[in-house]
């Protein structure tokens, strides 16, 4: 067991960004990947079930809803699995968070606020470019300008970040680093160079659990370890099968043009009776 919480888990996840003594935590995050943009000087956590975003029973995703000082909806994250249509339900939560805001009645304006969703991916997701950070927004195709600042979805690809801990500069890459590494950490980095890493340091220490929250932990981390051990087991399959495929294929063209059986097999690893089969 590591000194620091694994934060691919729902406890993980939620105590590091999740509760009000993690604000300084989430507010540096958001800070940091908004820099430049805007600063957030405070978040409310809401009731995620307003917007409907979560069900318990979704495999290995995690996420929080929180309003910013000047009300705008930010939406947090934490994908350990890829899925069909997922770009699908992330327009559909982004939708759905503006939706709801709509009022009664014909004096309402669409005063609309604001919604990020920001998404960190334990994967690289298909069709994605292999890039660790993605911004999508709604675009003017013709003059490649903002159409509107009310939609905004921030992908974060966690395996296409590669940076060693000195190659780190800013406080976003700081903290990333720090999720990216925390369940092998033995001790927090950079605890001299931000107040935020002393809080994470002390939010995220395995010791700070209670006995329900470590007994929770422990069932969380070991599903989430079940879960990548199955994908992993899944994704070696599929190779095999492919290779499989590929070898299979490759007889087939041989075959059509006359090689000779012993020829085949060494050429491609199948068996006599393999080839004869095909």
């Amino acid at each position: 067991m590591g000194k620091f919480i694994n934060p691919f888990t729902d406890v993980g996840f939620k105590r590091i960004f999740g509760q009000e003594i993690s604000k300084p935590v989430l507010l540096a995050f958001l800070n940091s990947l908004l820099e430049g943009e805007r600063r957030i000087v405070d978040i409310q956590f809401l009731d995620k079930e307003k917007l409907r975003l979560s069900d318990d029973n979704r495999s290995l995703i995690y996420d929080i809803l929180c309003q910013t000082d000047t009300d705008e909806y930010i939406i947090v994250e934490m994908q350990n699995k890829s899925q069909p249509f997922f770009k699908n339900r992330c327009t559909f939560y982004l939708s759905r968070a503006i939706v709801e805001q709509g009022e009664q009645g014909r004096d309402w304006e669409y005063d609309i606020k604001a919604v990020y969703l920001v998404a960190f991916l334990n994967f690289g997701l298909a069709g994605l470019r292999r890039e660790f950070r993605t911004d999508v927004a709604l675009m003017d195709m013709q003059r490649h300008e903002l159409f509107t600042d009310k939609m905004r979805l921030t992908l974060l690809q966690l395996p296409c970040f590669t940076k060693e801990i000195d190659e780190c500069e800013t406080i976003f890459e700081k903290i990333i680093y720090v999720l990216k590494h925390m369940e092998i950490l033995q001790r927090m980095p950079f605890l001299a160079q931000s107040a935020v890493f002393k809080r994470l340091s002390e939010i995220a220490d395995v010791a700070s659990l209670t006995k329900e929250e470590r007994r929770q932990y422990d069932e969380d981390l070991k599903h989430y370890r079940d879960t990548i051990a199955v994908m992993h087991g899944q994704r070696l399959e599929g190779r095999a099968e492919g290779r499989a495929e590929e070898r299979t294929s490759i007889a087939r063209n041989l075959k059509s043009m006359g090689l000779s059986e012993t020829d085949i097999a060494k050429a491609t690893g199948l068996t006599a009776d393999e080839i004869v089969a095909l």
